[in-house]
């Protein structure tokens, strides 16, 4: 019985996946990539998302994205791009859901803090970790470790990868060994990751106060759609204005991306995913708009990213993860029992201790990460 919509030859098809690192099987109400799909929702790395922040820390604010509202946004993104394209949307949600389980608290300024800790012990990277997350350190199930994630979820989880790392992977690194792609889904992934994060990072910066439409209005981009906005509903105003412009600014994003896509997949004449992982990468904006994203990315990273109030949180969130990680490699006894690491070989045992440092910190929410510093550093805290 097939539960998947009739899809193109070059799409990934459950029946002809690579497996699971462990034999199971198969699911009998629904897909393999469903199964997946399922899995991540259901995972306690997924629920963190909640409390784990994209630009403005948890306690700044209850309206502002986090990291498990952007994954969500991100799925709905790929899966309306994949259904389009008549690619497997369940391998795309999956992929779109998992992405950021690996992400420490504090966005970015936690992943680059986390990172430098960890320099002299193989470093941090959330791509990494996010796989670790699903083939390790999840504890769900008796006959595996991990969630026993599909070769092509796990695949689409690793977006970017050293050399270095990618040799200690085996098979799932062999692709940034051998300059192969990955599939269509996970290349939709990737995109629709960077759709969502642009514009709702306008969202999120005009609602603090950090943007203004005015300094917008200087984005050919936004202007453009904010204008046509105006010309349609010329009495509407605040939040309902930004809405109905960042929602066209994404379906423009969206409808580039299928159509620019569908033509570079035709010029491939693609009969099967190992035709996919053999060509470039083929999930593309045509030259304008990726050349308007850019112009967009380099706004938000110039007005927004880098705005002194960011900065401020920036700067005591690299403090909170360098001063707990510090804390703890020095005094492991500090950790809880499941993070200490007993090893007869002391070399072994410094640099395993250093990676069930960073799995902890990089597993804390924002709240979880603040409250824990107290702890360690404030008196009366415990």
């Amino acid at each position: 019985m097939s539960f998947e919509l009739p899809l193109v030859p070059y799409a990934t098809h459950s029946s002809i996946s690579r497996g699971r690192r462990v034999s199971e099987s198969p699911p009998s109400t629904r897909t393999e990539f469903q199964r997946d799909r399922d899995r991540i929702i259901h995972s306690t790395a997924f629920r963190r998302l909640e409390y784990k922040t994209q630009v403005f820390v948890n306690h700044e604010g209850d309206l502002f994205r986090t990291r498990l509202t952007h994954s969500i946004e991100v799925a709905q993104i790929a899966r309306s791009v994949a259904r389009n394209l008549r690619l497997n949307e369940d391998l795309a949600e999956a992929i779109s859901l998992a992405h950021d389980l690996g992400h420490t608290p504090f966005g970015h300024a936690g992943q680059e803090a986390l990172n430098a800790c960890m320099k002299r012990f193989g470093g941090f990277e959330h791509n990494l970790q996010s796989l670790r997350v699903v083939d390790e350190l999840e504890e769900h199930y008796g006959a595996f470790d991990g969630l026993n994630l599909m070769f092509e979820t796990r695949e689409g989880i690793l977006k970017h990868c050293s050399l270095e790392n990618a040799k200690k992977l085996g098979d799932i690194g062999a692709r940034f060994i051998y300059k192969k792609q990955p599939t269509l889904e996970a290349q939709i992934a990737n995109l629709a990751d960077e759709i969502a994060y642009n514009n709702h990072d306008i969202d999120d910066g005009l609602r603090s106060g950090l943007l203004t439409l005015a300094q917008l209005d200087q984005l050919d981009f936004f202007a453009r759609h904010h204008r046509e906005v105006e010309a349609i509903y010329p009495n509407i105003t605040g939040r309902r204005i930004i809405h109905e412009t960042i929602r066209r600014m994404i379906n423009a994003l969206v409808v580039d991306l299928i159509g620019a896509s569908q033509a570079r997949i035709q010029d491939a004449r693609l009969k099967t995913v190992d035709d996919v992982r053999n060509a470039s990468a083929l999930m593309t904006f045509s030259d304008e708009m990726r050349e308007e994203a850019l112009v967009l990315k380099r706004f938000l990273r110039e007005n927004l990213y880098q705005h002194y109030q960011v900065n401020r949180m920036t700067s005591k969130a690299r403090r909170i993860i360098t001063e707990m990680f510090n804390a703890f490699i020095n005094e492991p006894a500090l950790l809880p029992p499941d993070y200490q690491v007993r090893s007869k070989d002391p070399l072994d045992s410094v640099q395993l201790q250093a990676r069930k440092v960073s799995d902890y910190i990089a597993g804390m929410t924002d709240r979880y990460a603040m409250r824990e510093h107290r702890r360690l550093f404030e008196v009366g805290e415990i």
